[in-house]
C-alpha cells in the first residue's frame, strides 16, 4: 500500500482554500481533488458528492467520481425524500443528524445496519467513510469515501480525508448559493434574466432594447370559473393550463416573462431574424394549444387565446427602488395584448399582426382589419390558414 504523502495533502486543502484555481464547475473540483488524493496516497474507489438544493422538482444533485471515469452528475428529484430506501440509507442520517459514519467492511465484526452495505460487500469495497459537509446556513451536505485496499482506510489516510472536508465544505458551500441562487432566478424571473442579473444587471431602469416575437396569451372563460371553483381547485386550473404552455414556449428557445392573473407573457428573441423566432412562437403555439386540449375536462375548460406580433421590446429592470421587476415593455407588447383581447372578443384562439404574419414562412388569412384600444388607425389581423 503507498504511503501517505502528508505534504501533497497540506497542498490540497491549500488549493481548496484557495477556491480551487483552474476549476470553473463542481465536477471538475470533485474529480482534481479525487485525483489529487489519490496521487497522495489515499486508495480511493469511488467518492460522491450530495449537495441538496432549493428546487421544486430537483431535492438535489450528486457527483460521483471512480478512478480513470468522468464524473457523474445525477439530479435527483424531489420524491426522493419519500423513498423507503432513501430514509434507510447513511446518507439520510448524515443530512439529518450531521454526524460522520465509518463502517469498515474489512472487519467481520462490523455492523451491517444499512441495508447499502451488503451492496458494497458484493463490490469488494472494505471501508466506507461518510463525511457531512456542516454549511454555515445550518444544512447538512454530505460527501462518502469508498476504498477496495486490504484492511480498509488506514489511520492517516482517514486523517488526510478528514484534513481536506472542512476546506470542502466551504467552496462547495459558496457553489451550491451560487447554484440556488441562479435556480430561484430561473424559476422566477427565466434563465437569459436570471442570467442578466447574476452578472450584475440590476439597476432601475438597465434595460436592453431587442427584437423579439411577442407572445400573450390567457384562459378562456376565466372570470366566471374564479366564481364557482374553490381557491385550490381555481390555483390548479391556472398551473395546469401554464404547464401545458411553459414547456412549448422553453422548447421552441422562448421565455416566459411574466404571469398576470391567467394571462402569460412570453418573448422569442429574433438574434436569428424574424422569421425563425415568429415561426418558432407558432410551433410552440400549436404544441401549446394541444397540450391544454388534452387537460380539458367539460367541468374546467382549458382553452386559451392568444395574442402573437413581432417587434421591438424594452427588456430589463422596471420598478421602485426596494422592488424591482424583470421584464419587457413597449408599444409591441401593447400591441400584442390588444390583438390577444380582440381574438377573445371575437371568439378567436389566436390574432397575429401582419407583420407577424408576414414574416411566416407559411400562408396566412386575413380576419379583416379592426380598430384597437389606443391605435389610431385599424389594424390588419391575421390567423394561420
Amino acid at each position: 500500500m503507498t504511503a501517505l504523502d502528508s505534504a501533497k495533502i497540506h497542498e490540497i486543502a491549500h488549493w481548496l482554500i484557495e477556491g480551487a484555481p483552474g476549476t470553473s464547475r463542481p465536477e471538475k473540483i470533485v474529480s482534481e481533488t479525487c485525483e489529487r488524493m489519490a496521487a497522495a496516497g489515499v486508495p480511493l474507489k469511488r467518492v460522491a458528492l450530495f449537495v441538496r438544493t432549493l428546487h421544486p422538482n430537483i431535492v438535489g444533485v450528486s457527483y460521483i467520481w471512480r478512478p480513470g471515469k468522468p464524473v457523474e452528475v445525477f439530479r435527483a428529484p424531489r420524491t426522493l425524500i419519500d423513498d423507503p430506501d432513501y430514509l434507510r440509507s447513511p446518507l439520510w442520517y448524515a443530512f439529518e443528524k450531521g454526524k460522520g459514519i465509518r463502517r469498515r467492511l474489512a472487519d467481520p465484526d462490523c455492523p451491517r445496519d444499512f441495508p447499502i452495505l451488503a451492496d458494497f460487500d458484493a463490490e469488494g469495497v472494505t471501508d466506507y467513510v461518510v463525511s457531512p459537509l456542516r454549511y454555515l446556513s445550518g444544512e447538512n451536505h454530505v460527501v462518502t469515501w469508498t476504498t477496495s485496499a486490504p484492511g480498509g482506510f488506514t489511520d492517516d489516510a482517514v486523517a488526510g480525508i478528514e484534513s481536506v472536508v472542512a476546506p470542502l465544505t466551504r467552496l462547495s458551500e459558496v457553489y451550491t448559493l451560487r447554484r440556488t441562487a441562479a435556480n430561484l432566478l430561473n424559476l422566477y424571473v427565466g434563465h437569459h434574466a436570471g442570467e442578466r442579473i447574476l452578472k450584475g444587471q440590476i439597476s432601475r431602469g438597465d434595460t436592453t432594447t431587442l427584437e423579439a416575437a411577442i407572445w400573450v396569451s390567457d384562459l378562456r372563460g376565466f372570470t366566471p370559473l374564479s366564481e364557482i371553483l374553490a381557491p385550490g381547485e381555481l390555483i390548479g386550473l391556472l398551473n395546469a393550463t401554464f404547464g401545458a404552455q411553459v414547456p412549448a414556449i422553453e422548447k421552441h428557445g422562448g421565455e416566459v416573462m411574466k404571469f398576470m392573473g391567467d394571462s402569460l407573457l412570453a418573448i422569442f428573441p429574433a438574434s436569428s431574424g424574424p422569421e425563425a423566432a415568429c415561426g418558432s412562437a407558432l410551433a410552440a403555439a400549436e404544441e401549446a394549444y394541444a397540450a391544454c386540449a388534452a387537460l380539458e375536462t367539460i367541468d374546467t375548460p382549458t382553452r386559451i387565446g392568444l395574442g402573437l406580433h413581432v417587434g421591438k421590446v424594452s427588456y430589463g429592470n422596471i420598478g421602485g427602488e426596494t422592488r424591482l421587476d424583470f421584464t419587457c415593455i413597449g408599444p409591441a407588447v401593447n400591441l400584442t395584448s390588444r390583438l390577444q383581447g380582440l381574438a377573445a372578443t371575437e371568439g378567436w384562439p389566436m390574432a397575429m399582426s401582419e407583420a407577424f404574419a408576414a414574416a411566416l414562412p407559411r400562408t396566412t388569412r386575413s380576419l379583416g382589419r379592426y380598430q384597437l384600444k389606443g391605435l389610431a388607425e385599424p389594424v390588419p389581423v391575421f390567423a394561420p390558414s
